[in-house]
């Protein structure tokens, strides 16, 4: 089973709970065990399961990431000024695959599922949601 969310994203890089979408395809597909895989569409964006307790774990993120990989130094700049997105996004990955048992995400209390933004804003970003059942 396979279906695609659309989202927008309001700043140039920020990661996005996507946790709540997800979880309402799982529920709507009736599928109870299996494998839940996200893809981000897009050369500049990624998916992260990290912290959710609060906005600082995501901010972090950000922040390191700008610092390991800073913005204008990259030969890619010269074309579209946005190297830094990409190598941020080839680090993160674009998937993440998540165990889906008797019905519920297999994450921890604490971890969510994330949008990651290193391009934006942008009006429309994808995830494809990919729900495999071994039933």
């Amino acid at each position: 089973m396979r279906e695609i969310i659309t989202l927008s994203t309001a700043s140039r890089e920020e990661l996005v709970d996507i946790t709540p979408q997800v979880e309402a395809v799982v529920r709507g597909s009736g599928i109870r065990n299996g494998l839940v895989a996200l893809y981000a569409q897009g050369a500049t964006a990624a998916i992260m399961i990290q912290e959710n307790w609060d906005q600082s774990v995501q901010t972090d993120v950000v922040d390191f990431l700008r610092k390991i990989i800073p913005r204008g130094v990259w030969l890619h700049d010269q074309q579209d000024g946005n190297g830094d997105s990409h190598l941020k996004s080839g680090l993160v990955g674009p998937s993440e695959t998540i165990p889906l048992i008797e019905g519920q995400l297999g994450l921890s209390r604490w971890q969510n599922l994330f949008f990651c933004e290193f391009d934006g804003p942008r009006q429309k970003r994808q995830v494809v949601i990919t729900i495999i059942t071994n039933s």
